[in-house]
């Protein structure tokens, strides 16, 4: 009988990582983007925001900066989905 190894544990994702994900997802589907990012609001807490053109943009809301990208990323693969459900 064959022991069954451990499974590594997951490292979690660094800020950086999790915006070039969001920012991939977002380029495929919209083809152009201006950027994808994060900053402290002071009254707020974190925003992300993934910025198309002049006018157009994605914005989330989050405690810290890795739930508000999870949001955003929630937030776009939501629209994504809808699109290719139509």
């Amino acid at each position: 009988m064959q022991k069954k190894e451990p499974k590594p544990e997951k490292q979690p994702k660094s800020i950086e990582e999790r915006i070039d994900r969001i920012y991939a997802m977002a380029e495929a589907h919209y083809g152009d983007v201006r950027f994808v990012g994060i900053k402290k609001h002071r009254k707020i807490g974190w925003v992300a925001k993934i910025q198309f053109d002049e006018f157009e943009s994605l914005v989330a809301e989050g405690e810290n900066p890795e739930q508000a990208l999870k949001k955003l990323r929630k937030r776009l693969k939501k629209i994504i989905d809808r699109y290719h459900m139509v």
